[in-house]
């Protein structure tokens, strides 16, 4: 590609990780190794490495929608990628900010349960997220827990996924991909893809893969973030799902553990070199 080429461009809206292993960071590197220009609009500032977070700073919203509509002033926007959103004022922007912009696809990851188990947003903002932000999405890219904080119910086997990605659905999203990781069970981690199409019928994959017996940072930031490159690169959004669930399973068994913990970071240029 020579330099007067338009180049594809992808925008994530998330949380900065002082780490380098989540978050925008994770995000940027994504979009990097699948060759599409990244873009972002920071929602919160954290203070952080592999053994935890130190410290939050929230910018007011009107600085997250600056950044938005800096972005879609100046770029072909393929695809928008949201992350880490803090609070219900900052999802009320973000709202507001692509309902003018309207991007041709919304990559959802619902940050709100911190790898401890600890609830990372208030119950009023995880209402303002599930009316506001989920009918929007092209496709909700929520663990398990998250998931049940969405549904209000617990979601214990493969069975209840399978009716999570339903009532998912109901709730207004385009499609699902839920992750599996957080079932004990099996030597297999197994994702399920849902999607409704516009003549009622639905479309049902399970994606697997061999279970990884490590910790990791950063996995739901690059599973959304790869679906949201592949989007804006043309690829259906099926395809899109399984190919970024691919990539995290490569770019997690190809990781380092820079920290001095024992969390693995993944390796992004490694995964696409290997693909």
């Amino acid at each position: 590609m020579n330099a007067s080429t338009a180049a594809v461009s992808v925008l994530t809206i998330a949380g900065s990780d002082s780490g380098g292993g989540a978050g925008v960071q994770a995000d940027l590197k994504t979009f990097a190794a699948h060759r599409v220009h990244g873009l972002c609009a920071i929602a919160a500032l954290t203070a952080q490495h592999t053994r935890g977070v130190t410290a939050v700073e929230i910018p007011p919203p009107a600085f997250l929608r600056a950044q938005i509509d800096a972005c879609f002033d100046d770029f072909d926007i393929g695809a928008v990628k949201i992350g880490m959103l803090a609070n219900a004022d900052m999802i009320h922007a973000v709202a507001k900010a692509l309902d003018q912009h309207c991007p041709r696809h919304i990559v959802l990851d619902p940050v709100m349960v911190a790898t401890s188990g600890a609830q990372l947003l208030a119950n009023t903002a995880i209402e303002v997220l599930r009316k506001r932000l989920l009918p929007m999405a092209t496709v909700i890219a929520p663990n398990l827990p998250e998931a049940e904080f969405l549904l209000g119910r617990p979601i214990p086997d493969l069975e209840a996924m399978r009716d999570a990605c339903d009532a998912l659905l109901d709730l207004g999203a385009g499609a699902v991909l839920l992750k599996g990781g957080h079932l004990a069970a099996g030597d297999e981690v197994i994702d399920l893809f849902s999607q409704r199409l516009d003549d009622g019928e639905r479309i049902r994959r399970e994606l697997r893969h061999p279970r990884l017996e490590l910790r990791a940072h950063g996995t739901g930031c690059t599973l959304a973030a790869a679906i949201a490159a592949q989007l804006a690169l043309g690829m259906s959004l099926a395809d899109a799902c399984h190919a970024a669930s691919d990539y995290v399973h490569r770019a997690l068994r190809l990781g380092t553990r820079p920290g001095h913990s024992d969390i693995v970071v993944l390796d992004h240029f490694g995964a696409a070199q290997s693909a």
